[in-house]
């Protein structure tokens, strides 16, 4: 952030224990409750700069209270908060524009009661709501693998300033990351989609498409750093984050410049020799993860044709040979929805995804239709 600009998330923290906690305490007592900064937004994944600023960030969070509490007491304490928190707070407005044309509110100075960015819910509704499913009861397989790894990292990222519920805490605990085989098959099915495309840089160059294998090439590096970050247990964040989540890694540092490297390189064969090289480091994480017996990490011709690949089914192949849920085990290997569906609107609107997990699950091996 830039001079005078503090994070997002220290700003909710501190809006929250300086304004907030202090107002429930004189007007509501001891109410029991749960604050946090949990969800959507740039601040949540720790990635906002100052340009963040321009919508949907501000002093904000989300105030969780029971069910019952919310039908008691949940207008008043909206009520209360509008009508005495402070018009500003560390030099930013606490109140914010109604929605615009595309849902975003902004930061505004209001004369009168305060439009305040504290949501005031029911935390097991609230959840259920962004999830798609109540993680405080069992969470199934359909659940793991239906719910995109961008709305995992938004629970489970940002920050509980008071967990008086009792209950978010937890929740985030459970899912942290996957169940171990579960796990297992998320890597391997992102393995398999670098396999399915490691070939077509080659053959796209060799036959005079230079635009067609860098499409390709690009298209595997995306893959290669989403794997990176299920390797690290990290969900991957959707595009617009990606690179900054891949970039925090231990691997980053050194990976990163030879995925740059395969991304501007004009001429085929040099792009093939970057991710040959990118593909043996990866390689080379597998096995020191230890979830397999070692796979030879060195890259070799696609069968009979002059184009170096690593092979990335073999990897699949391993990890799948290690799963022992039998339920797991039965999963056509298309994964999680990340995995076999690329679109920013389906990712956000769970409903959609869900549907698209279901259609998956009764697909035959080759996937979706």
């Amino acid at each position: 952030m830039g001079d005078g600009h503090v994070r997002g998330l220290e700003l909710s923290r501190r809006f929250y224990l300086e304004a907030v906690a202090p107002l429930l305490a004189r007007r509501f007592g001891g109410l029991a409750h749960t604050a946090a900064l949990v969800g959507r937004g740039s601040e949540v994944l720790g990635y906002d700069t100052e340009r963040s600023t321009d919508h949907d960030w501000g002093p904000r969070l989300q105030l969780f209270l029971t069910a019952e509490d919310i039908a008691v007491h949940g207008e008043a304490v909206d009520a209360a908060l509008a009508g005495s928190l402070p018009p500003s707070f560390l030099g930013y407005p606490t109140s914010f524009g109604p929605p615009g044309d595309d849902g975003t509110r902004r930061m505004e100075t209001a004369d009168g009661p305060i439009r305040h960015g504290v949501v005031v819910a029911g935390l097991t509704a609230w959840l259920t709501g962004h999830l798609g499913f109540d993680p405080a009861a069992d969470i199934g397989l359909a659940d793991w693998l239906a719910t995109p790894t961008q709305t995992l990292a938004e629970i489970t990222a940002g920050e509980v300033f008071h967990d008086g519920l009792g209950l978010l805490l937890p929740v985030r605990r459970r899912l942290a990351w996957y169940p171990g085989d579960v796990w297992r098959h998320v890597l391997a099915c992102q393995w398999r989609r670098i396999a399915q495309e490691e070939a077509f840089v080659g053959r796209c160059g060799e036959a005079g498409d230079e635009l067609g294998s860098a499409v390709t090439c690009a298209r595997l590096v995306r893959d290669l750093m989403r794997l990176t970050l299920l390797m690290h247990r990290r969900y991957p964040p959707y595009g617009k984050w990606l690179g900054s989540a891949f970039a925090t890694l231990p691997c980053g540092p050194g990976l990163g410049p030879v995925l740059a490297a395969a991304m501007s390189a004009t001429a085929w064969r040099e792009r093939e020799r970057h991710l040959a090289t990118a593909y043996e480091a990866v390689a080379a994480l597998h096995n020191d993860l230890g979830l397999t017996p070692p796979v030879d990490p060195g890259t070799r011709p696609y069968h009979d044709r002059p184009y170096r690949v690593l092979r990335a089914e073999r990897f699949a192949e391993a990890l799948l040979e290690t799963i022992a849920d039998p339920e797991v085990r039965r999963l056509p290997l298309t994964g999680a929805v990340d995995q076999y569906v690329d679109s920013t609107d389906v990712l956000c609107d769970r409903d959609r995804v869900r549907r698209v997990a279901g259609a998956a699950s009764h697909a035959g091996p080759g996937g979706v239709g």
